[in-house]
């Protein structure tokens, strides 16, 4: 990994096609009218509600993908909200992390030379298993995009998953190895970041008790576009019952 300023922004690996959001249904559709009045259906990489980040109307950006063997060739990528891009696709962020590990992103995550992904511990596997002179760090990766004004929350929806995932990640600090999660914040326009506690009370509820055992929260700010993605460093954590 590479230590220091960001070396270059995350780019799409082909370029995007705009248009506008027609509708999504069955969570993982959606139908697109591209810039060229061409009506698609695209595959939205999002199961959940997208609260907030699902406007009818609202200009998208699609990826394009020519294997054969794909159902659908359209991908929804991003959407506009209030002049702000936001990033809808789930599978991205672990993907730009692990770009962002290799350009050196990450201060709090400098001292590990090696990292593997998708590894087992306890019942679930971590998004990613540092190593190096720092010794092991197990960091977890959650997409976010839900904001009230300028503070993003996560989660949107309960989340069973995630809860288990702050409690391995307790026990992770109490075998004596560092916890992390990123939140990346899949939009330029929050400053703070808090747990979705109105939507999950029992997750909000957990996530404090982490901290308090040592778990490392980051909420990473990005600045989506179709031309890259760039980060914009820590928001400010918060906690509403003490604000």
């Amino acid at each position: 990994m590479q230590s220091g300023a960001p070396q270059a922004p995350y780019r799409f690996p082909t370029a995007l096609h705009s248009g506008v959001l027609l509708s999504r249904y069955k969570r993982f559709f959606a139908d697109i009218e591209l810039a060229n009045g061409e009506r698609v259906t695209a595959h939205c990489p999002n199961t959940g509600p997208m609260s907030g980040v699902c406007q009818v109307g609202a200009p998208v950006y699609l990826s394009h993908h020519s294997d054969p063997k794909r159902k659908l060739a359209y991908t929804w990528e991003m959407i506009q909200v209030d002049g702000v891009w936001v990033g809808i696709n789930t599978g991205l962020p672990n993907r730009l992390v692990a770009w962002g590990l290799e350009q050196g992103w990450f201060p709090q995550l400098t001292g590990f030379s090696r990292w593997q992904r998708e590894v087992t511990y306890g019942k679930s596997k971590i998004d990613f298993l540092l190593t190096g002179e720092s010794g092991l760090a197990y960091l977890e990766i959650k997409n976010t995009t839900w904001a009230t004004g300028s503070r993003a929350l996560f989660p949107d929806t309960v989340t069973t998953r995630g809860q288990k995932h702050l409690q391995e990640l307790m026990e992770v600090r109490r075998q004596g190895h560092r916890a992390l999660l990123i939140y990346l914040i899949n939009r330029s326009d929050c400053s703070e970041f808090a747990p979705g506690a109105e939507r999950d009370p029992r997750y909000a509820q957990l996530f404090w008790q982490a901290v308090e055992a040592g778990v490392e929260m980051l909420p990473y700010r990005f600045e989506i576009a179709p031309e890259g993605i760039r980060p914009l460093g820590l928001a400010k954590l918060v906690n509403p019952a003490v604000d």
